[in-house]
């Protein structure tokens, strides 16, 4: 098979690409690399991919149509894995528009080009901050009719656009709503990339809240082989992805700390109105329809993504820098140590 993976520099999109190329897939791999975060963390996944038979990379933005038409034009896929999203709730709250033009738009233009081409089935992926105020554990039946952020709300409008082209032009479209995925290479912006540099580093480690609120954290190497098994024909369904084992963050904070062998400095700021108190994913549907469940343990998870860290200071501490942690990180980049304890 031939598969274009949107969005393959990001976390989810190289596991995925990998996972892909391992199972002898031919990938088409497109990014835009925007700055949303440090782009030498998005090159050093890319590294990773590149010169590994069976795999391209093109530099394209899913906002471009006409770019978007014309790869379409020169490949034929049996299948699209759509990932690239701008991500983030906060950061969407602040810029509304991007989030619109490249969920939305830019979902469109993949569509348009698949309805155009005759790619038979869609992999589209999608975010368990849909469910916010709903009754846990979160099952795909819910009405998703109240996101809290402007991320949240494009990320229902791409849904829903799937749905319309899966009316109107019968493609098999698979969603695939991820719970807090984590793993090495990580997004800086995400609390447990920057728990780990604050907690190894010994800089303040800024928590929003109490710590008391839950998240079902799901490895990248479970949420790709989830994502790959999603490419089965379906019809139109939705499926969870998520561990359905949820986690507070004052317990990933303490398990941190014991994997780099130190004590976090816990600084509180109020908890965020667009943040949601929990997530638990109801995984039924994908562990029955798709043969799909997660692997992996918090602990073995978050012990993976120390050991990543502690092998890409450097990389990690510029991550952290670039989204606002300043003098902290020029101050220890150049002095962190890998402690016995992180063995």
């Amino acid at each position: 098979m031939a598969i274009l993976v949107t969005g393959c520099a990001g976390l989810v999109g190289a596991s995925t690409t990998a996972l892909l190329l391992r199972q002898g897939m031919e990938v088409v791999g497109i990014d835009n690399l925007n700055d949303y975060y440090l782009l030498e963390l998005k090159q050093h996944r890319l590294d990773a991919l590149r010169g590994r038979p069976g795999f391209q990379f093109h530099r394209l933005d899913i906002e471009d149509a006409a770019a978007v038409d014309s790869l379409f034009d020169r490949h034929a896929f049996d299948a699209v894995i759509h990932l690239a999203a701008r991500a983030g709730v906060r950061n969407s709250i602040s810029n509304p528009r991007q989030y619109v033009a490249t969920n939305v738009m830019g979902t469109t233009n993949v569509l348009e080009a698949i309805r155009r081409t005759d790619v038979p089935k869609m992999v589209l992926a999608s975010t368990s901050s849909l469910y916010a105020g709903l009754e846990m554990p979160f099952a795909e039946s819910l009405p998703v009719n109240t996101p809290l952020s402007p991320y949240a709300a494009t990320k229902k409008a791409a849904e829903s656009l799937a749905w319309t082209w899966h009316h109107l032009h019968q493609l098999d479209v698979s969603v695939v709503r991820y719970f807090t995925v984590y793993g090495p290479a990580g997004r800086p912006d995400m609390s447990y990339f920057r728990f780990i540099h604050q907690i190894a580093s010994g800089s303040p480690l800024i928590l929003y809240g109490d710590g008391s609120q839950a998240r079902d954290f799901t490895h990248v190497d479970d949420i790709a082989r989830g994502t790959v098994a999603a490419l089965k024909p379906v019809g139109h369904e939705v499926f969870n992805l998520g561990g359905s084992d949820p986690v507070t963050v004052s317990c990933m904070i303490e398990t941190i700390g014991q994997l780099t062998g130190k004590e976090a400095q816990i600084r509180h700021r109020p908890f965020h109105d667009a943040d949601m108190l929990a997530t638990w994913a109801n995984n039924d549907k994908a562990r029955l329809q798709l043969g799909w469940e997660p692997a992996i343990g918090l602990e073995q998870g978050l012990a993976s993504c120390v050991q990543w860290y502690f092998e890409n200071q450097e990389l990690a501490a510029l991550a952290c820098e670039s989204h606002g942690m300043g003098d902290t990180v020029r101050r220890d980049r150049m002095s962190l140590r890998r402690p016995a304890a992180a063995a």
